[in-house]
């Protein structure tokens, strides 16, 4: 497993949020896409989507199990990672980068201070 990247924000449920502007690129952390095993399908949010912090959003769909993705914070749905569509598995290879899910313009960006700091989360995940 890798080092747990210390520009990012962690859900409990191991979103991580990376923070451009007003807009929140979200993603699965490396400990998840490790116990999930080899992705076969992930079901994103849809374009427009007004989302609640804690919302079921996603889903994941490994060899081994399907799960629910959650929103880490809240807002509107502005992009999706369509590759994700045909390469799963890019989140198993790179899950801080290429493998990011989708983006969201926050709706409420104090919501961030909720968030795990990446040693809070590394804790949390026993790295």
């Amino acid at each position: 497993m890798s080092d747990i990247p210390t520009n990012l924000k962690y859900a409990s449920s191991h979103e991580w949020v990376n923070v451009e502007g007003d807009t929140a690129i979200i993603g699965i952390s490396d400990h998840a896409q490790d116990e999930l095993t080899e992705l076969v399908f992930i079901e994103l949010p849809e374009i427009g989507r007004e989302l609640t912090a804690g919302d079921p959003c996603a889903v994941v769909e490994s060899v081994k199990t399907a799960s629910d993705i959650y929103a880490p914070v809240s807002g509107r749905v502005i992009e999706t990672n369509d590759a994700l569509d045909t390469e799963p598995g890019t989140v198993n290879e790179d899950p801080y980068g290429d493998g990011w899910f989708f983006k969201i313009h926050l709706a409420n960006p104090k919501e961030l201070d909720d968030l795990l700091s990446p040693d809070d989360y590394g804790e949390q995940v026993n790295v």
